[in-house]
């Protein structure tokens, strides 16, 4: 018997072989489709793994730099050596370094603080922070100890040979071993911030100059034109009359005329130190302006 023919001319296992068939396929894209996604998503999932683990590593890695940075005990040291890495640990930039590195190609030696500076153009900040650090040869030291004397001793400046304070340029106050191009220029905007010195204990107000320089200064420096004070006799003070001083602002000249003229005057300068906020340490400097009259 012939088998019985369905629609379209397929018989019933014609029809179950391409059913069978469609099914396969139909399984076989699944499988892929889902295959490819897991394999898409452990790809992904593993990459991101390795990209965080790389990134932590990279932040353990500054970490562990910074704290043995902050734990690295700075020993004293020849400046005439110091190498990429040390500059680099120092703070120093790529060009102070170059420059070290181009004057001792040329067989030439550092054998001071100011030679340093000179030759690299570091910061006065920087100075400050590692100056203390440096440590020459002895024999370098006793040759600069030798010729120091002898030049105190046969080159001091009279007072007509020095330079006025109030007429100096950068240039030439940076002649001074331990003023640099900053302070040079912080010396010259406070002068002409208070209309040049009165005295040159005012050289004190210039922020970062310390003393020993300030006497370094006074070797090569004289105040030969200093500005006129107009003196202000602080019992007969008004406000506006201190207010106008270098040292005071209108509130702090307020507090200073209300504590006189409760007291009826005063008779030393050591009482305005009761004052709260009265710049007390800078009292030797504010006497340049101020009087006690009866």
């Amino acid at each position: 018997m012939k088998n019985k023919k369905f629609r379209f001319g397929y018989n019933h296992g014609d029809r179950n072989g391409i059913f069978i068939l469609i099914l396969i396929l139909i399984l076989g894209i699944a499988f892929n489709y889902f295959s490819l996604n897991i394999d898409h998503r452990n790809s992904d999932f593993t990459f991101s793994n390795l990209k965080t683990d790389s990134l932590q590593k990279i932040v353990d890695s500054l970490k562990k730099e910074q704290s043995l940075a902050k734990k690295r005990k700075i020993y004293p040291f020849n400046p005439n050596f110091i190498t990429k890495y040390k500059g680099y640990t120092l703070g120093m930039s790529e060009s102070e370094i170059e420059r070290l590195h181009a004057f001792r190609d040329k067989d030439q030696w550092i054998n001071s603080k100011a030679d340093f500076q000179k030759v690299t153009q570091v910061s006065d900040e920087w100075m400050t922070k590692y100056q203390d650090y440096f440590k020459f040869p002895d024999w370098v030291i006793e040759a600069r100890s030798k010729n120091q004397s002898k030049s105190n001793s046969n080159s001091k400046l009279s007072y007509a040979e020095k330079i006025d304070l109030n007429k100096a340029t950068a240039s030439e106050l940076t002649s001074v071993s331990g003023i640099g191009e900053v302070l040079s220029e912080r010396i010259i905007k406070y002068r002409y911030r208070i209309g040049g010195f009165s005295d040159i204990i005012q050289l004190k107000d210039v922020y970062g100059l310390k003393s020993d320089v300030i006497k370094k200064l006074e070797n090569k420096f004289a105040l030969k034109t200093p500005k006129p004070i107009k003196v202000v006799n602080i019992n007969e003070a008004e406000v506006l009359d201190i207010s106008e001083l270098p040292y005071f602002d209108y509130e702090m000249a307020r507090k200073i005329v209300n504590f006189v003229k409760l007291r009826e005057g005063i008779a030393d300068f050591e009482e305005l130190s009761k004052i709260e906020g009265f710049p007390a340490y800078k009292l030797d400097r504010i006497q340049l302006y101020l009087t006690i009259e009866e």
